[in-house]
């Protein structure tokens, strides 16, 4: 079965929200008046968030809440690492880093279908139709609070499209969707001029501003501002060499995080950790984790042993190289998909189908205190027992998104009352009234 990713419509359906943002897309810089919020104490433990969208649900029993039992992989070589046990055949490399490592055993979706759970992921609200426009992606949010006067814009999204983005927040806040290959852009340097390639593209850039200048002062569409904004932000990587540095890297280095598109989009977030260039919020997407059939059969294109290897070799040089540079402290590392699989045996097509009431999350780095685990699900992985945090309860999307944003130092309790329909646009929902609170666990 073919997964869903957010947005994946039809072109009558985009010309709907197209529609719709037009008409709903604001100015692009927002004023600080219209946002309340109540007291809370951030964590501030972290500088970046890079977040692994497991995209299509990884099975939480075969990946991040193993058992013990006979519905296994025949070599699942399960190894004890104190409280926490993985498989030294699917994660040779993170088995390394157990003591870094915090597994949340006890958290639940409210989704059980991937588009509508890929929202929740992305934004940490419900998919309402209504609300599309409003909704923005939570690294937009982040862009918001944390947005630095640096060289490369505040979100960065690689090895796919970043689904949600700024909407209503402008397109300053949108994400930077880069490619993933050694190379880098082939279009933040125009060399056509030799030595005055650089003085004829700020000539006629600067030309452009000025014919646009009447327009951007008062668009006649909120969109025309919210693209002024975005190519501003796209100009100023322009012929730069600490940009471009950020998007190089050498064949030793790809073939150490593996030699694939994941890989190489861990090596570039990497790169802009080091660089500390500005990037507040890393969406990295490492796709095929739909595993309805054939799981464990390796002739299978979609086999658990492709996906994991996947996953393991770029994460595992990930927190190696950002241990080994100090960065990993300032850098919190998330590992999650949208919901979990379904418990026990494999389903007859070797398998497991979407489940939402159980599933796992991995955090590790910026102030988590990791050779831990939160919470347990029963012997089947079937429903949470035991949520092992001070809310006793399964531990939902909305709290993980409040747990990055206090990481990042920002007030998960935060609204936006000026939003262009009118409507309330809380950070995380209800967080104002505590129904949604970070999982203070995660930090020890």
């Amino acid at each position: 079965m073919r997964y869903r990713t957010f947005p994946n419509l039809t072109r009558r359906e985009w010309l709907q929200a197209m529609s719709a943002f037009s008409a709903l897309a604001s100015v692009v810089e927002r004023g600080r008046a219209q946002e309340t919020s109540i007291p809370v104490t951030p964590r501030s433990t972290a500088r970046v968030c890079i977040f692994i969208n497991m995209d299509g649900a990884p099975s939480h029993l075969d990946t991040f809440d193993v058992k013990d039992a006979e519905w296994n992989a025949p070599d699942v070589a399960l190894e004890q690492h104190g409280p926490i046990v993985l498989s030294r055949t699917f994660f040779p490399q993170l088995s390394g880093f157990t003591s870094d490592l915090c597994l949340l055993r006890s958290v639940s979706s409210w989704e059980a279908e991937h588009t509508r759970g890929q929202f929740y992921l992305q934004t940490a609200h419900p998919a309402n139709p209504a609300f599309l426009a409003e909704t923005p992606h939570i690294g937009a949010v982040t862009a918001l609070e944390l947005a630095r006067d640096a060289r490369l814009p505040p979100f960065l999204t690689l090895n796919g499209r970043s689904g949600q983005g700024a909407t209503f927040l402008g397109g300053r806040f949108e994400p930077l969707e880069a490619p993933a290959n050694p190379g880098g852009f082939s279009t933040i340097q125009h060399n056509f001029y030799g030595n005055r390639s650089q003085t004829r593209f700020e000539e006629k850039y600067k030309m452009l501003r000025e014919l646009e200048a009447p327009l951007l002062s008062a668009p006649f569409d909120p969109l025309v501002a919210t693209q002024g904004a975005y190519y501003e932000a796209a100009r100023q990587l322009m012929y730069d060499e600490a940009v471009a540095n950020v998007f190089r890297f050498s064949n030793e280095d790809n073939e150490r995080y593996g030699n694939t598109n994941f890989g190489r989009a861990c090596i570039i977030a990497r790169n802009a950790v080091r660089a500390r260039s500005g990037v507040a919020y890393i969406n990295i997407f490492n796709g095929g984790w739909d595993t309805h059939q054939s799981m464990f059969d390796t002739r299978y294109p979609n086999n658990f042993y492709t996906l994991c290897n996947i996953l393991d070799s770029g994460v595992g040089p990930l927190i190696r190289d950002l241990t080994d540079s100090g960065h990993l402290s300032e850098t919190l590392i998330v590992m999650m998909g949208e919901f979990g699989r379904t418990p026990g045996p494999l389903n007859t097509r070797g398998g497991r189908d979407h489940h939402r009431s159980a599933m796992s999350v991995a955090m590790l780095g910026g102030g988590v205190r990791g050779g831990r685990v939160i919470g347990a699900t029963d012997a089947n992985g079937e429903r949470v027992i035991e949520p092992g945090w001070h809310k006793q309860r399964s531990i939902y999307p909305e709290d993980i998104v409040a747990t990055i944003y206090s990481a990042l130092g920002i007030n998960w309790t935060k609204r936006i009352t000026d939003t262009p329909t009118g409507r309330l646009f809380e950070y995380v929902p209800h967080a104002s009234r505590g129904d949604y609170v970070p999982v203070q666990e995660v930090f020890g």
